[in-house]
């Protein structure tokens, strides 16, 4: 069986082939496949988040479907429909983008909430109800989406009940000056996008799975894991309930249950993919942030102060004891 480093290098050096630099987010992205969750990835426009999705796809070599969501886009655009047969007379499901291994949903902000409810249940239960019959989606499945912070004009703000089915919310920053200047010179000499060749499989993943299930989570950091996404509620409690009496509310929600879940698996899948057969409290810090970001809802005054989900997560972080492991 292949380990960790390895297939890390292998589908990394061909994406490397596209897309230069963001090479934290490659290695969460690669993360999120192992732990079988969604991503959803946050950044200005022109830095190649759509570029890197589609050259994941073509990497892992499984099947990539792309949906532009819109405003006048329907539900029935993203999971299929029911469509008359004249020979028949019959009506027969029409399938949908949805029915692909990896769906990038382009700019999911863009379209209103009826068809951001659509992936609700591809998300959870890996599968679609369409006239009234339930279908399957292929496996692996994963939905990764894009969306812009600051144009807020035609815009839907994603509910909490579909951004906490995202196992990471990824921030998609700036590429280094030296990034920058390759991609200048590497785009200036070519006429055409490289291609790129599958260096793995749906079937390789899957069973790749397994042996991220054999990474070992000690009682300590289980409950290490615990304590951070409960630290998380404890900000959300009332203040009248604090030894401080002058304590404001930071946030309104903290994370739910979905959160541990996603921070202990994302941490087996972290370990394994660095060739560690256990986790470490300092994985579990390093991709806390990304797991929890997207799950806890600020205050009014707390934005109003531009507090961030991040430095709230650095504030729990620096607040919870972080057991010894030998």
């Amino acid at each position: 069986m292949i380990t960790g480093p390895e297939w890390s290098k292998k589908l990394r050096g061909e994406i490397a082939k596209a897309v230069i630099g963001q090479d934290a987010v490659v290695e969460r992205l690669l993360v999120a496949l192992l732990a079988n969750g969604h991503v959803l990835l946050e950044g200005m426009p022109g830095l190649a988040k759509t570029l890197l999705i589609k050259s994941l796809g073509t990497a892992l070599g499984v099947q990539f479907e792309r949906i532009q969501f819109t405003p006048d886009l329907l539900p029935s655009d993203v999971v299929g429909t029911m469509v008359f047969q004249p020979k028949t007379g019959e009506f027969m499901p029409h399938r949908g983008p949805i029915f692909a291994n990896l769906v990038l949903a382009d700019e999911i902000n863009r379209a209103p909430a009826k068809v951001q409810s659509a992936l609700l249940e591809a998300m959870q239960e890996r599968q679609v109800t369409i006239g009234g019959a339930t279908h399957a989606l292929p496996r692996p499945f994963f939905v990764m989406a894009t969306q812009n912070p600051v144009e807020q004009e035609g815009t839907y703000p994603l509910p909490e009940a579909q951004t906490d089915r995202f196992l990471f919310k990824l921030i998609v920053d700036y590429p280094a000056a030296d990034e920058e200047a390759l991609m200048m010179e590497r785009w200036g000499q070519v006429t055409k996008q490289p291609e790129l060749v599958p260096a793995s499989s749906g079937g390789e993943l899957l069973a790749i799975r397994a042996e991220v299930d054999r990474v070992h989570v000690s009682p300590a950091v289980q409950g290490y894991i615990l304590a951070l996404v409960r630290g998380t509620r404890a900000l959300a409690a009332d203040p009248k309930d604090k030894l401080d009496p002058s304590a404001k509310r930071i946030l309104s929600f903290g994370a739910s249950p979905r959160a541990s879940l996603a921070l202990y698996q994302a941490a087996r899948a972290l370990a394994w993919l660095r060739g560690q057969d256990y986790v470490t409290p300092s994985l579990v810090q390093e991709i806390a942030p990304d797991v929890l970001r997207h799950r806890m809802g600020l205050t009014y005054e707390a934005e109003a102060e531009e507090t961030t989900t991040d430095k709230v997560v650095g504030h729990v972080l620096a607040k919870t004891p972080v057991p010894a492991v030998k």
